[in-house]
């Protein structure tokens, strides 16, 4: 099974967190569907290059988190959430992430709520310039 995944050696995050990441993502990007098998622990420590325990760390946190399930004898698979696909939550989770992002910054310039809605509308509904 070809994963994609890369571990770079120059990425100060550990590797675990490296993988969690790009799995993630690919599962956001509907690369990876709810159901996909994901590669055995094993198998994807081989192709990474990386230790077992590097693998299974990585996915018993996405398994804690819900992003994937585990059947025991049978492996791991893309989590499906049931009120939505594994791949819209993590988009949420991304948008939030980029939201509290914007709030903390309007917080900072002394925005209130009503300017980072209005500058919102602004961006969702630009003046067409004549």
């Amino acid at each position: 099974m070809n994963t994609h995944l890369h571990i770079s050696q120059a990425d100060a995050r550990p590797m675990y967190l490296q993988i969690m990441e790009q799995i993630r993502a690919r599962i956001a990007s509907g690369d990876w569907e709810a159901g996909r098998e994901l590669p055995s622990i094993r198998a994807l420590a081989a192709a990474l290059e990386v230790s077992v325990i590097t693998v299974k760390r990585a996915y018993l946190e996405l398994e804690q988190e819900g992003v994937i399930v585990t059947r025991q004898g049978k492996g791991s698979f893309v989590a499906d959430s049931g009120r939505g696909s594994a791949a819209s939550e993590l988009q949420y989770q991304k948008l939030d992430e980029h939201l509290r992002q914007a709030v903390a910054l309007a917080s900072q310039l002394g925005l209130g709520p009503e300017d980072l809605l209005a500058r919102l509308g602004t961006l969702l509904h630009p003046v067409k310039r004549r």
